[in-house]
């Protein structure tokens, strides 16, 4: 039996505040502005939007675009093909064509959503992960969403959202692969901590220590490194957006310095 208490209404007030924030952003948008390259290699804002309206109707269930996009040198695997088929198949619209398509799947997805019962969010579903539910899936969903939204802010230097649920959400569903950084990537000796510091504008304190050969979030060890920095500074390293070495002043680092390296110039957990 399904409990109403089982419907992820965090994670949808979460992604629905994402949408809203996202057309919000975009409502006065010049062409100009929507063809404006993003950090993400050859993406565009447009293009980010395109990327998400793609999602969105796979999920609400509705037929992919048949157009096959031209090979780029930044397609590194077929998830990306699929994903740069969807976006091309958009390039020769206008921005405001593409707002268009934005506001009618979201309206769309976020109806169906909140009309949905506690049966639905636990249904199966392949999730970028692996196998999962559709609940976890929409978790991932407040994620991708909200990247994209501050890779648009970044490109047009209109900052914002950048705390609050989704902002959180965020950065604690990428803070659930450090170990593997920490562990794998840094070869964080046993027993020992590296502690990382989000100093705003969403405050944390992830603490990794290495017990029995393994890394693990939250337990208290001997803190060999620390490191501060910002958490849109965290976001970008998480996300791939950015290296060390771009954002290298914004970041300070305590204690073993050269562990302390190790960890922050292997930071992407995000592909």
């Amino acid at each position: 039996m399904f409990r109403s208490d089982m419907i992820p209404t965090h994670t949808l007030d979460a992604l629905e505040l994402t949408f809203n924030s996202m057309t919000s952003l975009a409502a006065t948008f010049t062409e100009e502005q929507w063809k404006t390259p993003t950090l993400l290699p050859g993406w565009s804002v447009q293009d980010n939007y395109s990327h998400l309206i793609a999602l969105e109707r796979m999920l609400q269930g509705l037929p992919p675009t048949e157009h096959r996009s031209p090979e780029f040198d930044y397609i590194k695997n077929p998830f990306g093909a699929t994903n740069e088929d969807e976006v091309d198949s958009r390039r020769h619209l206008s921005g405001v064509q593409v707002f268009e398509e934005w506001r009618d799947i979201i309206a769309l997805r976020m109806s169906t959503l909140r009309s949905a019962d506690a049966e639905y969010f636990a249904q199966d579903s392949m999730t970028p992960t692996g196998p999962g539910t559709i609940a976890e899936f929409l978790h991932m969903r407040v994620l991708d969403c909200w990247m994209h939204e501050q890779d648009v802010r970044r490109a047009l230097d209109i900052p914002g959202h950048e705390q609050g649920p989704a902002a959180e959400l965020t950065i604690d569903r990428l803070t659930r692969s450090i170990p593997i950084v920490v562990g794998k990537r840094a070869a964080t000796p046993e027993g020992s901590s590296v502690l990382i510091v989000l100093s705003g504008p969403v405050d944390r304190h992830i603490m990794t220590t290495v017990v029995n050969g393994r890394a693990q979030l939250g337990v208290e060890g001997n803190v060999a490194a620390t490191i501060t920095m910002d958490s849109q500074t965290f976001v970008q390293l998480a996300g791939g957006r950015l290296s060390y070495e771009d954002v290298r002043s914004m970041i300070t680092c305590d204690g073993d310095i050269e562990l302390a390296t190790r960890v922050v110039t292997q930071f992407t957990v995000m592909i």
